[in-house]
C-alpha cells in the first residue's frame, strides 16, 4: 500500500522530481482518518482565532463602559478598536515569516505568551493611551497566530478533511464570541460597576494562559518539517498523528536523511522563497485572490463585527435604560444573540466549502453579506426608523453574518493557506492577513467617525457597497483549485 501512496503521489506530483520516500510520507499524511490526535492537534491550533473572536467582543462591550470611566473622545474610541486589528497588521506578517522559519510550534508558543501579557496591562490600565497600546499588543498576538493556524490545520489534517477542519479553525472566531457573551453578562452580572471592564481583559487573560500551557503539547507540522530537511523529526511528528508502522516510517527517514521536500511552481527551485516571490509571475495571481477580497470583507466583518452593540444602541434596541450596566447587559444579550448566526454560517460553511469549492462560497456570500446591510438599512430609512422595524434590524444582521461566515469568512482564511507552497505558506497567509487586517483597522477606526458625521444609515450603505467589491474582486482574480491536494495545487497553471 506504501508503494501505491508513493507511486500516485510521483504520478501526480510529475516533473517536480519528489523523492519516493517524500511521497510516501505526504500519503501517509493524507489518507490517514481523522483521529483523536487530529482533532486535538486542531483545537490547540484554534486558540489565536477563538481569542481574536472573544478578545473583539470584549472590546466592544467594553467600550460603553470605558466611555464612561475614563471619559473616552470619539477619536480614543476609534483608536482603541483600531488598535487591536491595527497591531495585527504587523503581528501577521511577522508571525507567517517566523513560523516559515523558526516552525509552527514556536510561533504558536510565542504569540500565546505575548497574548496573556497584553491582556493583563489591559486589565491594569489607567489611562486611555496605555490601554490603545495595550490593546495594539493584543493585535499583534492575534496576528501573529493567524497565518500559523491556518498553515496547520491544511497541513496536518487528511486531505478529505482539510476544507471542513479549516472551516472549523476560523468558525472558533465566532465561539470565541458567543463565550465572550456568556462570560461578559456573568462578569457584569457580579461585578455590577463601571471597573467591569477590567474583569473581562482578564479573561482573556486566564484564557490565553490555558492554550499556551497546553499547546507544549502539540506535535510540529510534518510537512514543514520535511519541507527543512528535518525528516527523523518529521517522522516522530507524524507518529504521534497517524497510527502507522513505526519501523517503517523510521527506515523512510533513514534514507531520505536532510532531503528536503519542496514543490513549487517556481522555474527555480532554488530561488529563495520570501516576501518578493509573492509578487513573481508565478504567484501573483493568487496573491491578489488571496489579499484583495480579504482586505475588504475585513472591513466590513470588523467594523460592524466590533460596533455591533453601538450600532444596536445607535437602532435603539434595548431603550434608553438610565442604569448604564443594565444597559450594556441588555446590549451584550442581543450582541451575543446575533452571533449565534455566526457560528450557524460556519456550520453550513464547513458542508457548503468542501462540495461547492472556495471561489464560489465566496462570491455567494459576498452577495449575501451586501443583500444583509441593505435589509439594515432599509430599516433606517422607512417610516418610524429602525426602532419601529427590529425584525428588520435583527434579520439584516442574521443574513450579514450568516452570508459572511459560510462564505468570505472561512474561504479567505483558507485559500492563503492552499495558494502558496509549504515553504512559503505561512508567509504568504501572513501577508494576506496582514492586508486583511489593514482593511480591517480602517473600518473600526472610521466606522465611528461616519456614523457620528454622517450618521448610521450611510455606514450601512458604504459596507454593501464594500461587499459587492469583494464579490468582484473574487470573480476577476479565481483561481479554482477545488478538490487538489497541497501538492498538486503546485504543479501547474489552473483556471
Amino acid at each position: 500500500m506504501h508503494r501505491d501512496w508513493a507511486a500516485a503521489s510521483v504520478k501526480i506530483l510529475g516533473a517536480a522530481a519528489i523523492h519516493p520516500d517524500h511521497a510516501t510520507l505526504i500519503g501517509v499524511l493524507d489518507n490517514a482518518p481523522l483521529r483523536l490526535p487530529h482533532i486535538l492537534a486542531w483545537a490547540l491550533s484554534t486558540g489565536g482565532v477563538l481569542i481574536d473572536g472573544l478578545s473583539v467582543f470584549m472590546l466592544g462591550i467594553a467600550i460603553p463602559l470605558l466611555e464612561r470611566s475614563m471619559a473616552l473622545t470619539p477619536i480614543e474610541i476609534g483608536l482603541l478598536g483600531a488598535a487591536l486589528v491595527a497591531g495585527a497588521v504587523f503581528g501577521a506578517s511577522l508571525g507567517g515569516r517566523l513560523a516559515d522559519r523558526i516552525g509552527r510550534k514556536s510561533v504558536f508558543l510565542l504569540d500565546m505568551s505575548l497574548l496573556v501579557l497584553a491582556a493583563v496591562l489591559c486589565a491594569l490600565a489607567w489611562d486611555p493611551w496605555l490601554l490603545i497600546c495595550a490593546q495594539l499588543l493584543v493585535g499583534v498576538g492575534i496576528g501573529m497566530d493567524f497565518p500559523v493556524s491556518s498553515s496547520y490545520v491544511a497541513e496536518c489534517m487528511p486531505h478529505r478533511d482539510r476544507s471542513r477542519m479549516m472551516v472549523a479553525t476560523i468558525a472558533s472566531q465566532s465561539v470565541g464570541m458567543l463565550l465572550a457573551a456568556v462570560v461578559a453578562l456573568g462578569l457584569l452580572h457580579l461585578s455590577g460597576d463601571m471597573n467591569a471592564w477590567r474583569l473581562l481583559f482578564v479573561s482573556e487573560a486566564v484564557l490565553a494562559s490555558l492554550f499556551l500551557v497546553a499547546r507544549l503539547q502539540l506535535p510540529e507540522s510534518p510537512r514543514w518539517l520535511i519541507g527543512q530537511g528535518r525528516n527523523r523529526e518529521a517522522v516522530h511528528a507524524l507518529e504521534r498523528l497517524v497510527p502507522e508502522d513505526r519501523q517503517m516510517l523510521e527506515n523512510l527517514a533513514t534514507r531520505l536523511g536532510n532531503t528536503i521536500h519542496q514543490v513549487s511552481k517556481l522555474t527555480d527551485p532554488a530561488q529563495k522563497l520570501g516576501f518578493a516571490v509573492l509578487f513573481s509571475t508565478a504567484y501573483r495571481r493568487r496573491m491578489l485572490l488571496s489579499t484583495l477580497p480579504w482586505l475588504l470583507m475585513d472591513i466590513a466583518t470588523y467594523g460592524v463585527g466590533l460596533f455591533t452593540a453601538v450600532l444596536l444602541a445607535s437602532l435603539h434596541f434595548g431603550g434608553h435604560n438610565s442604569n448604564l450596566i443594565t444597559h450594556v447587559e441588555t446590549l451584550t444579550a442581543g450582541s451575543g444573540l446575533i452571533d449565534i448566526s455566526l457560528l450557524l454560517g460556519f456550520l453550513i460553511g464547513m458542508w457548503a466549502v468542501a462540495r461547492f469549492g472556495r471561489i464560489r462560497m465566496q462570491m455567494v456570500g459576498f452577495a449575501g453579506m451586501a443583500v444583509g446591510m441593505s435589509v439594515l438599512l432599509l430599516s433606517t430609512v422607512l417610516p418610524g426608523g429602525a426602532a419601529q422595524h427590529i425584525g428588520l434590524v435583527f434579520t439584516g444582521f442574521i443574513v450579514f453574518n450568516l452570508s459572511m461566515n459560510m462564505g468570505p469568512n472561512s474561504t479567505t482564511y483558507i485559500l492563503p493557506a492552499e495558494l502558496f507552497p509549504t515553504q512559503l505558506r505561512a508567509t504568504g497567509a501572513g501577508f494576506a492577513a496582514a492586508c486583511a487586517k489593514i482593511g480591517a483597522t480602517a473600518g473600526v477606526f472610521l466606522l465611528p467617525l461616519i456614523k457620528n458625521s454622517l450618521g448610521v444609515s450611510m455606514v450601512l450603505g458604504l459596507m454593501a457597497v464594500v461587499s459587492l467589491l469583494g464579490l468582484l474582486s473574487t470573480w476577476v482574480f479565481r483561481v479554482e483549485g477545488h478538490g487538489r491536494t497541497l501538492e498538486e495545487l503546485h504543479q501547474s497553471d489552473l483556471p
